[in-house]
């Protein structure tokens, strides 16, 4: 990113502090190794120094958090409390006010969470409401998805369970959720299984002096399930080679079904975007068959050994396929964009950079032909929260200034109740929510 050298510095003794007690160890999480995403972040991608890496829940009372609002128009979010805890804020006025927290039981659950996994609420039909957090297994960097359902409209919850099937201790991480327009609840996932058995048949071809299988990244994952989480159908590989730490962006189509995209690999190491559409309909309801290809949704050519803990966003457009964002490295240039999918997920039309060359973890989100962008943005002193709002399916864009913190801050959420966008932007101590 082309930012003059006081302004990374800053950035990143802003951060120091974090990145100290996390370690680079945790940050690069999925680097090759740690060397080379330091070297990156003093130079190409000082936007880094902002990136939260996974903090274990017994460590801080980091601000992250998963907000939905519920069928009756209240506002849910869901964070860790000091305690470690999973606690569930409720508001029936639009963030005005807050009822006491209410602490859900999780059982012995050893919860992770970081801005690019929170914890998430989807809200279904019949009275049926989903949670689901991480679960760090006993080997670093390894973990698994858990789940928390309600048949009551969330004054109850059931025990925790593990929502996939694979039971291996490697990684079940960053998951993403949502119902279809019929009820079906579709949960992706990044999951490490064909690279650990990858990694293991090298290790015997090297002492064997065979030809070693070149795999990059991970798999992405998912399955269906038709009863509203009482059960679900088989993990099913939706892809090879997904960016190993970046979230998962899902969103409901026009005809009903779940788009999904997600940072994805062009081998050897071009690390742009893929789009594919979920469908209950799919063979992968029932069989654990591969589905067709991703199509390949942005050509930022970004060629880096590493993940950038940087996730895409994406929402339907009024005229027809989608808006997206994604941050990501062109020709040199480090920054947040804005661009154009057709119904099939191919980039249309001309890319846009965000007004903002210091924005991150920007969401994105439409309501008709209103059209709403949200960043947070760092200015050496304080954390910033924008907007860029446009009234005419993103054809113009105004700018506009929201909140501010010095305070540690989560990534911005972008909602829809009753047509309205409302964004949602956890601080310490603060959740500053504002209808767009």
């Amino acid at each position: 990113m082309r930012m003059a050298a006081n302004n990374v510095e800053a950035k990143y003794n802003h951060e120091k502090d974090t990145l100290m007690k996390t370690t680079l160890g945790r940050i690069t999480a999925c680097m090759l190794s740690a060397a080379l995403l330091l070297s990156t972040m003093l130079t190409t991608l000082p936007a880094l120094a902002h990136h939260n890496a996974p903090a274990v829940a017994d460590k801080a009372a980091a601000p992250y958090s998963g907000s939905a609002f519920a069928p009756d128009g209240a506002l849910w979010s869901l964070q860790l409390n000091a305690q470690g805890h999973l606690a569930l804020h409720i508001s029936g006025d639009n963030g005005r006010n807050w009822l006491p927290e209410r602490i859900l039981d999780t059982g012995s659950d050893h919860i992770k969470t970081s801005g690019e996994s929170p914890p998430k609420i989807a809200f279904g039909p019949n009275g049926i409401v989903i949670i689901i957090y991480a679960q760090p297994l006993a080997k670093k960097f390894t973990g698994e998805i858990r789940m928390l359902r309600s048949t009551d409209g969330g004054a109850h919850f059931a025990a925790p369970v593990t929502l996939h099937q694979d039971r291996q201790v490697i990684s079940h991480s960053y998951a993403a959720m949502s119902f279809d327009a019929k009820g079906a609840l579709h949960t992706v996932w990044i999951d490490s299984r064909d690279k650990a058995a990858i990694t293991s048949a090298n290790e015997a071809a090297e002492k064997a002096g065979l030809p070693k299988t070149d795999y990059r990244g991970v798999s992405l994952y998912r399955n269906i399930s038709l009863d509203g989480g009482a059960s679900f159908g088989p993990d099913t590989k939706l892809s090879d080679y997904s960016c190993e730490c970046c979230r998962i962006a899902v969103t409901p189509t026009a005809d009903g079904q779940i788009a999904a995209l997600w940072r994805h690999l062009t081998l050897p190491n071009i690390r742009d975007h893929a789009f594919t559409l979920l469908s209950a309909a799919t063979p992968a309801a029932t069989t654990a068959a591969p589905l067709a290809d991703p199509v390949r949704a942005s050509f930022d050519n970004w060629a880096i050994d590493g993940c950038p803990h940087h996730g895409p966003a994406l929402t339907t457009s009024a005229a027809g396929g989608y808006h997206a964002v994604w941050f990501g490295d062109r020709a040199g240039v480090a920054q947040v964009r804005y661009g154009k999918l057709d119904q099939a997920g191919n980039p249309v039309g001309t890319v846009q950079v965000l007004p903002d060359a210091k924005a991150e973890h920007a969401d994105i989100l439409s309501s008709g032909s209103k059209l709403a962008i949200v960043w947070r943005s760092y200015d050496g002193t304080k954390m910033n929260l924008k907007a860029w709002i446009s009234d005419d399916d993103g054809q113009h864009f105004k700018l506009r200034e929201i909140a501010s913190s010095k305070l540690e801050s989560d990534y911005p959420q972008l909602l829809n109740k009753g047509g309205k966008i409302y964004v949602i932007w956890n601080t310490t101590g603060k959740r500053h929510v504002e209808i767009l």
